[in-house]
């Protein structure tokens, strides 16, 4: 077998022959022009080849790359990221990276992985402007996401990015167990898009929403802002409740599992109270009917309360401004007190205006959450859901706490007064016992001087 260093040398001298016969017969010049316009190239390290695919060992693999004789590829520079690193066999055409132009074996050594990892990169960049659908395995996961491969490329499948399907509910938002859920996708695979890359910095980002079938973005399109649907809860979480529901214009008796789409209710759209925690109104499990707020791609938002009357559009009905009413506190922050009139009419106490009517006190002084009190109010706007409220101070906490006090000295006083005329009872008693005590003695007294007169 000729070396490459050999092939050079015989070919160098080919090409020195022929240019000294063609300056020796000038009829010949047209030759010379062409030599020179077509001088042979030999490739130089980093140069990429293609070869033919010839023998295939578990450690190598050889290459017919022509005129330039045999090359090699060893151990992991065999892996083909294009081909998702499926075996090669005998007859694959490949293109590989020049490493050494002659090794010990006297082989042309190559490496099939780095030539593929540019192809592989623009391969990623024309699906992400041509935003084809690629399968993905997942590797590993983190409280962030899924590590995934593309064209053996490592890339990055955000939480965010993640399909109804595959998103991690957990109702308490704890990262722990949303990165349990996550690592049962390891090893699986997943349909995703090319969203973003950065081949500099060898980052890749894809997503799994973006991802939607033909068929999914079908029954989307169907639907339309005002639609109802009845669906049941697939999750619940702080910002609210995740819906499952079959489109209006499926019926149950035709349709599958996966023809489900989903929406969401944020924690506002649940009901028409302020909520500070949806699980105090649904639950994983629940079927309810909501009305399709907005869609917006794959983005679906549902309300529940826009199926109820709203409460305030008769507000003024029930409450006046300038009236006082009983009010509960619900709770007390920076800016005020949200105060509920009844199950669904609320308003704020600000912090202003408690300022300027109690001047030097603080509100969590003189009022406490979840209890009643009087409450004058000061506006009403219907449009907004808005109403202003000032605390009585008849019915403050310090008002209360007065009385508390005070009851518990006349208690204080009762009791006091309760044991002194216990005590007084007792003396009164014991002298009555001394007396009668003292009455008896005399009497024994007199039976017995009359007994000795007697003898």
């Amino acid at each position: 077998m000729q070396t490459m260093s050999a092939k050079k040398n015989i070919l160098d001298q080919i090409v020195d022959n022929v240019k000294k016969t063609v300056d020796k017969d000038e009829d010949n010049s047209a030759m010379g022009k062409l030599i020179e316009k077509t001088p042979i190239e030999f490739p130089e390290i980093g140069d990429v080849l293609e070869g033919t695919v010839i023998d295939v060992s578990p450690f190598s693999v050889l290459l017919d790359l022509g005129s330039f004789g045999t090359g090699i590829v060893m151990g992991k520079d065999t892996k083909d990221g294009l081909r998702n690193n499926k075996k090669l066999k005998v007859g694959d055409k490949v293109t590989a990276t020049l490493i050494d132009l002659e090794n010990e074996d006297g082989y042309i050594e190559l490496s099939i992985r780095e030539a593929s990892y540019d192809k592989a990169w623009e391969d990623l960049e024309s699906k992400r402007d041509n935003e084809d659908v690629v399968e993905v395995r997942v590797l590993d996961a983190n409280k962030g996401g899924l590590m995934v491969e593309v064209n053996g490329i490592g890339g990055f499948l955000p939480v965010s990015q993640l399909s109804g399907e595959h998103y991690p509910r957990v109702e308490d938002g704890n990262k722990n167990k949303i990165l349990e859920k996550l690592k049962k996708l390891v090893g699986q695979t997943l349909t995703v898009k090319v969203i973003d890359t950065y081949r500099d910095e060898e980052k890749l980002i894809v997503s799994e929403k973006a991802a939607m079938s033909e068929k999914e973005e079908a029954m989307i399109s169907k639907l339309k802002e005002g639609d109802v649907i009845e669906g049941e809860i697939s999750g619940v979480v702080d910002f609210g409740a995740f819906v499952k529901f079959l489109p209006p214009v499926l019926s149950k008796e035709d349709s599958q599992e996966g023809d489900k789409l989903e929406g969401l209710v944020h924690i506002s759209e649940l009901a028409w109270q302020l909520i500070s925690d949806p699980k105090e109104i649904v639950k994983v499990g629940d079927t309810i009917k909501a009305k399709i707020i907005g869609i917006d791609d794959s983005r679906i938002s549902l309300s529940m309360r826009a199926l109820e009357k709203d409460p305030w559009e008769s507000i003024k009905e029930k409450y006046q401004e300038g009236k006082i009413y009983p009010g509960t506190v619900d709770k007390i922050n920076h800016f005020g007190a949200f105060i509920y009139l009844d199950d669904n009419i609320h308003g704020l106490a600000h912090v202003s205006e408690f300022s300027e009517m109690y001047p030097g006190k603080k509100m969590e002084d003189m009022i406490e959450a979840g209890k009643e009190y009087e409450w004058k109010v000061l506006s009403i706007e219907p449009k907004d859901h808005r109403m202003g409220l000032v605390l009585m101070e008849s019915s403050s906490k310090v008002q209360v706490t007065s009385d508390k006090k005070t009851g518990k000295k006349s208690e204080k006083k009762k009791a006091a007064s309760d044991k002194e005329g216990d005590k007084k009872s007792d003396k009164k008693n014991d002298k009555k016992k001394e007396t009668e005590v003292s009455a008896e003695k005399k009497k024994k007294k007199t039976k017995k001087s009359a007994k000795k007169n007697d003898k």
